[in-house]
């Protein structure tokens, strides 16, 4: 008889709490009357647009980053991404001393690109449609002699991504439900690993845009399928097929996906802007828009969810949500 050990445990989040502690912020848990009314359960609302760099990633790109030899961190870290990792990755690069090469889509929202140059990445961009990020990443590294973080193919980086559920149910206690966003699956699969480690009989709700179902499609075939590069306002799950790694812990620990349309992504990004007072991007929003839909299903009394990320300028959240005059 043989077993296969886990690409992360809840000791790896664990640890990656340790490693994250006074370097990432320990993001609030909002509570809402009229949104507990709305969905028929007691809702708390994990807000990473609230962490460093506006989204959850910076806990994954930090605690991997942070454990590579020092030769290699000195020779600096590549990275691919549509936005929120980019920014992680600069970021975590400039904490830890070192240089950050990223590969980011031409259609990339301006705001994720600035941002990502600010913190003092150099970009590379390729067409998302027709190039091959990683391929560009890899060749990149390779010719540089960087080290390349993925976004959510990795162990360290899935770690991380589960320190926010841990902090979540730390704060809590026992939840019955834990909405998280869907896109490469990393935050998902850390997010699983940590709650089902902690209370087994958590029902673990991954949340896609309609236009890029490739996990759930992948869940229910068994076997991970690719898709047409899904056009959606999420572009933060617009992804064509899920991670080896992410969907063999996702596989197991996950209990069902849900889809919302991008009219549905809007107006959760409105129910959080006019009624909570946060502002949330497209992808952070899906989950949110999950529970005003009532695509979720039915709820158990307790239900937790992670906002992923609040990265979207003004004159993109005016333009998607809508305005009025007077």
């Amino acid at each position: 008889m043989t077993t296969t050990t886990p690409p992360v445990t809840l000791d790896d989040v664990r640890d990656a709490a340790a490693r994250l502690r006074g370097v990432a912020h320990r993001t609030p848990v909002l509570r809402s009357r009229t949104l507990d009314a709305l969905a028929g359960a007691e809702i708390h609302l994990k807000c990473e647009n609230f962490q460093r760099v506006g989204a959850f990633k910076f806990r994954g790109a930090y605690n991997a980053a942070s454990r590579l030899a020092p030769d290699q961190l000195s020779r600096g870290i590549a990275a691919y991404s549509s936005g929120n990792h980019a920014q992680a990755v600069a970021l975590a690069a400039r904490e830890l001393g070192t240089t950050a090469v990223i590969v980011m889509p031409e259609d990339a929202p301006p705001s994720k690109r600035a941002a990502t140059a600010g913190y003092g990445a150099e970009i590379v961009t390729y067409d998302r449609y027709t190039g091959d990020r990683v391929a560009i990443a890899e060749t990149l590294a390779a010719e540089r002699g960087l080290a390349v973080i993925p976004p959510y193919e990795h162990p360290h980086v899935m770690a991380g991504q589960g320190t926010a559920a841990l902090e979540l149910l730390e704060e809590t206690g026992e939840l019955g439900a834990l909405l998280t966003p869907v896109g490469g699956g990393g935050l998902m699969a850390g997010s699983a690993t940590a709650a089902k480690g902690l209370h087994p009989d958590i029902r673990m709700t991954g949340v896609e845009p309609e236009a890029g179902d490739d996990t759930k499609r992948s869940l229910e075939a068994g076997r991970r399928i690719s898709i047409p590069v899904p056009h959606t306002i999420a572009d933060g799950q617009a992804l064509h097929t899920p991670g080896a790694l992410t969907f063999s812990v996702n596989r197991r620990l996950v209990d069902d996906i849900v889809l919302v349309t991008d009219d549905e992504i809007r107006d959760a990004m409105r129910f959080a802007f006019e009624r909570l007072k946060i502002v949330i991007e497209p992808s952070g929003a899906t989950p949110l828009a999950a529970l005003l839909t009532g695509r979720a299903g039915p709820l158990p009394r307790r239900v937790g969810v992670i906002l992923s990320g609040g990265n979207i300028d003004a004159e993109r959240f005016a333009r998607l949500c809508g305005t009025t005059n007077g």
